[in-house]
């Protein structure tokens, strides 16, 4: 029986991310369609995290809303989402047609998630498809169980901002970073990777709040024990522009962050939290802040 996997799914970013890190998978069941469980998983969510590229290449990251149902898979290479960032969200005009693209579906209440990467097909008002070149489940290591419910927002208007050497960020994002314990990085490719392995990747990190230390402009994120593929690191190496996205569950902001990855391959990186095994840096550069634009909340 074909499952579709793709026979050499990593780049050279990825490879050599894996030999810094002293090894790679035992096996990488990527596939260039998705399989059934996760077309039955996409329609139970929430929320998506998405993945794009700005027009200057650099990624960027929102959470994309919507009551369950809203992202469908009618065939195995092929998502439907029928739903579109605000204007307001520093993704809204960048799911074009033909432009790459990643997400992460991923439930909270049962810690599953599963990631979709490809390019995007069709876009309308009512939302867009994506035809699927990289699909792939992860382990719900770190992930923070909540339930969610839907509640009315009072959305404010947007605070965006741009970061020199020596600056700090506003208050209201240094708070969400400080509490923060769900953290999503979108990251790229970049031209340089073969196709099947190429494109925007967007995943998950997550810990006790105050795993994230942020000093000045630059966020400090510790690397844990995972299922050693290192889309994300393998990512920086090639390409180390990067973004982050996180909203807080009580209140609904949202922040959104572009900025410079660098990463610290020495164990002893962070030596305050035995758990991490690796560090990596992100200098903000630009950020959005959005308030209550997140309409979930959850304990």
């Amino acid at each position: 029986m074909e499952d579709h996997r793709i026979p050499k799914p990593f780049h050279a970013g990825e490879l050599e991310a894996q030999r810094l890190a002293g090894g790679g998978p035992a096996g990488a069941p990527i596939r260039d369609r998705m399989p059934d469980q996760h077309r039955h998983f996409f329609p139970l969510l929430p929320f998506l995290c998405v993945g794009a590229l700005d027009d200057l290449g650099w990624p960027v990251a929102t959470l994309l809303s919507a009551p369950p149902g809203f992202a469908t898979s009618p065939e195995a290479d092929r998502l439907d989402v029928a739903a579109l960032p605000p204007e307001d969200d520093p993704v809204a005009r960048h799911l074009r047609e033909g432009a790459s693209i990643g997400m992460l579906g991923i439930e909270l209440p049962t810690r599953r998630r599963n990631r979709v990467n490809g390019v995007v097909t069709r876009q309308s008002a009512q939302g867009f498809s994506m035809q699927v070149r990289q699909s792939f489940g992860n382990c719900p290591k770190y992930i923070r169980v909540r339930t969610l419910a839907r509640v009315p927002r009072s959305q404010g208007p947007v605070q965006s901002f741009e970061t020199e050497e020596g600056d700090q960020l506003p208050p209201a994002a240094v708070q969400m970073i400080a509490q923060c314990e769900t953290l999503f990085v979108a990251t790229a490719s970049g031209p340089a990777a073969q196709p099947l392995a190429r494109g925007v990747d967007i995943s998950h990190r997550g810990g006790p709040a105050g795993f994230v230390r942020l000093a000045g402009r630059v966020l400090t994120v510790p690397d844990y024990p995972g299922n050693r593929f290192f889309n994300t690191l393998g990512n920086m190496l090639l390409e180390p522009r990067a973004a982050l996205v996180l909203a807080d569950f009580a209140t609904g902001d949202m922040l959104h962050l572009q900025g410079v990855a660098e990463v610290n391959w020495r164990p002893d990186a962070l030596p305050t939290d035995p758990l991490a095994q690796r560090a990596w840096t992100f200098r903000v550069v630009r950020g959005w802040l959005r308030p209550g634009a997140f309409p979930y909340a959850g304990e």
